[in-house]
Formats: structure tokens, sequence, C-alpha cells
């Protein structure tokens, strides 16, 4: 007999379960014999102890394990017949009034998967970037590898520029009182790269060395020091070095410090050109990706079963205090990470992978192969080894289905754009660069 199941809130839902008294006890006699044949109790020999004395020693542990193995048993059996789809574990307590002699009786309190009604993929409108790469955006890259190599010669009188490097010793205070982190000497900083706050260098260009100056600058209200955010505070600095920059030429010195050997400049810059593609291909794809998957979750509602937010909120903190450990902030595991932060990206990314399956499914999208290799070949182009890497990817079971997860979205990403409104925008190769 099919059990009944109990709809509550939202995809809640509750079914008795029942596990028989005799067979748990038969189970459990079953396993008494089997540890009374090795078991060591203090005054007989190994194996002689009589089993009421196994019994009591071990009894109540080995009890508890059979009724939860059969109660799982249970569970699994309503589960199929009733074409429940569970998500998550189910939570288990007492039915006290139905429990007898002969029956065990409980509650199995548990959510289900939702039933998710696909949108019509034509109705989606969705943006798909473009950029382009061409001579200009080569010699865009080629000046960013220069700057990263950059040197700097010290100017006795030369007015500090954008691009200089000035060194400088300054004292901040509120109020004529010096503040936390506001004094520091022989600090140095680019000009016109924005680490220092618009009024710090707008008051240092054109200083020499050996000059000094006072001015006043305000926090913003946002500013990370929560002790000077929005306040005024009045600088004094003295420049004792500008340093003017020297940027290497791309020639065959470069090019043998880049990695080609014989300093062939032309093999170097289509190096560099297939790496610009690469990269460009990538960020543009994640651009529309974003796009693609922001509309279906739009389209689409549906509840998602707090049991799978619970575990993606946990999976976030675990991921969080990791990348703590990693930049070596202390305590990192005892680190108090309120799961609240992470929970509306948790129900994002849970209702996204269910929106996802829903739709690999049905239009029959599973990643091949062929495509995770191809995927795996790609993205290996930017070692030094790559045939190392698609070892690596596709020997290890683990790996290699976070690779089959990645193609599964592109299959996704594919299939709605073949159906969807498109929309391309173009992107600028700097806009796009910027991005993290």
């Amino acid at each position: 007999m099919q059990p009944e199941v109990e709809v509550l809130d939202g995809l809640g839902r509750r079914i008795n379960l029942e596990i028989s008294v005799a067979d748990v006890e038969k189970e459990v006699q079953a396993q008494l014999r089997q540890v009374a044949r090795t078991a060591k109790i203090q005054g007989f020999r190994p194996g002689k102890a009589p089993l009421s004395v196994i019994e009591r020693r071990h009894g109540p542990g080995i009890r508890y394990d059979v009724i939860n193995s059969e109660l799982a048993k249970s569970f699994d059996e309503a589960a199929r017949e009733t074409g429940l789809r569970i998500a998550g574990s189910p939570s288990i307590e007492s039915n006290e009034e139905a429990t007898n002699d002969e029956t065990l009786a409980f509650y199995a309190t548990f959510e289900v998967y939702p039933e998710i009604e696909l949108p019509e993929l034509g109705e989606l409108e969705v943006t798909r970037s473009v950029t382009e790469v061409g001579d200009a955006e080569l010699e865009k890259t080629i000046d960013v590898l220069r700057q990263q190599r950059a040197e700097y010669e010290p100017r006795e009188d030369r007015e500090a520029q954008n691009g200089d490097r000035v060194t400088l010793d300054f004292v901040g205070k509120i109020e004529g009182e010096a503040f936390d982190g506001g004094s520091a000497e022989g600090f140095s900083f680019v000009l016109g790269e924005g680490r220092m706050l618009p009024e710090f260098e707008e008051a240092a260009l054109g200083m020499k060395a050996g000059e000094e100056k006072t001015f006043e600058l305000n926090f913003p209200e946002d500013y990370g020091g929560e002790e000077v955010a929005g306040k005024t505070a009045e600088f004094e600095i003295k420049v004792s070095e500008v340093a003017e920059v020297k940027l290497p030429e791309f020639d065959e010195e470069m090019a043998k410090q880049l990695g080609q050997e014989d300093g062939d400049v032309e093999a170097l810059k289509q190096e560099i050109r297939d790496n610009v593609n690469r990269e460009v291909k990538a960020r543009t794809q994640n651009l529309t990706k974003q796009s693609v998957m922001e509309a279906l979750l739009k389209a689409v509602e549906f509840d998602v079963p707090s049991a799978l937010i619970d575990h993606e909120v946990q999976q976030r903190i675990a991921a969080a205090r990791n990348e703590l450990q990693q930049r070596g902030v202390p305590n990192a595991e005892s680190m108090e990470l309120p799961a609240e932060i992470f929970k509306d990206e948790a129900e994002r990314r849970v209702r996204l992978g269910l929106l996802i399956a829903e739709l690999v499914q049905e239009a029959k999208l599973e990643a091949t192969d062929e495509q995770v290799r191809a995927r795996v070949e790609e993205f290996a182009q930017n070692y030094e080894q790559p045939d190392e890497v698609v070892t690596y990817y596709l020997s290890e079971p683990q790996r290699r289905a976070e690779v089959e997860a990645i193609v599964l979205e592109d299959n996704v990403v594919q299939h709605i754009l073949e159906h969807a409104k498109v929309n391309d925008e173009q992107v600028e190769f700097d806009q796009l660069m910027e991005r993290n």
C-alpha cells in the first residue's frame, strides 16, 4: 500500500514510517551473536561471554543503529513508491501514538524538489557581448607589458607628472591630532594610477624633489577607515624624489625575457595576439552568460528547498574560510562567518542550478566527451605544458566533473542564444579588460 503523503507549507511533505519490532530484534540478536564471537569481556575468555552480558554492553548501540538502518530502508521504499524527488535529508521523529508492542512508528518530514515550468525561450531578451581585437588592442596590450617592466630614473629638477614615481614623507592630522595610518616616511607611488585619493595626487602633481606643501583632504563618507571617514584632514608632504618612467623597448631583448629564446619579436606578437583573443573570448562569453542566466532567473518563479540552500551556504562558508586561510588571516578556521551574509547568493546559485538541470534534461544538453576534451584543451593553451594540463583534468573524476559543469552551462547558454531575442552589444576593449 502506497504511503499517504501529507502536504505541508511550500515544498514540505510528511509521511508515516513503520518498522517491525520483530524484524529489529531479529537483526539485533544476529549482530549480538556476531559481536559475541570476538568480544573481550573482563572475567571471560574471548568469545565465551554470555549473550546477556553482550546485550547489556553492546545492545543499546546496536539497537539504535539497526532502527536507523531500518528507517532508512523504509523511507527509501516510501520515496520509490510515491515517486517523490527528495531534496536533502528527512527529519525523523517518533510517533508515540502509533507505536505499540509490534510496531515502531515515526514521522518523516522532508522537502521535495519543485516542479519547474520553463519559460518560452523565444520570449527571453538577452545581451551578447562583442569586443573587436585588432592592431590597436594588440598595441595596448604590448604597452601594458612594457609598463609592467618599467624602470624609474630620478630627476632633480623635474616637476612630478602622471606616470612619474613620487617618493615623499607625509603627516596627516585631524583637528590638530595625528591619526593612525596618516603618516609615513619614504612612501612611493606612481601618479595617475589611482592608488592615492584624488586630492593627494593633485597636491603632489608639479612638485619637485625637496619641495614641501600643506593641503586639506576630505575623506569620503564610505572610506574604509571608519575613524577618518567623512572627516577633513590636513596633510603636510615633503617630496624627496621624483623619478621619470622609462619603458623598455619592445625588441629582441624583451622578447627573450617573455619566453622567446631566439628573440623573435614577430613570433611574440602573434603569441600575445592569440592570448588576447583567448582572454577576450572568455570575458565576452562570461558577460553573455551572465545576461542569459539573469534573464532565465527573472523569467521563472518557484520555491527552492531550504535544505539545498543551507547546504550551499555551508559550501560558501567553507570556501570563504579557505580563502581567508590562503591570505594568511589568523583564526580563519574559528572566525565567525554569519550564514545570513551568504544566504541570498546561495539561494540564487541553487535556483540557477535547478533551472539549468531542468533545461539540460528537457533539451538534452548533456556534456559530451568531445566537448569536455575541447574545453580542457582550450584553456590548457594558457599554460607552458598544455598536454600535462589536459591529462591532469581528464584523468581524475572530480576535476573532470568540474569541467563538465562548465560545458553544461555553455550548452545552456548556446541553446538559449539560438532561441531567445539576442541584442549584440559592443564592449570597448579597455572596459572589458578592466572588469574583474
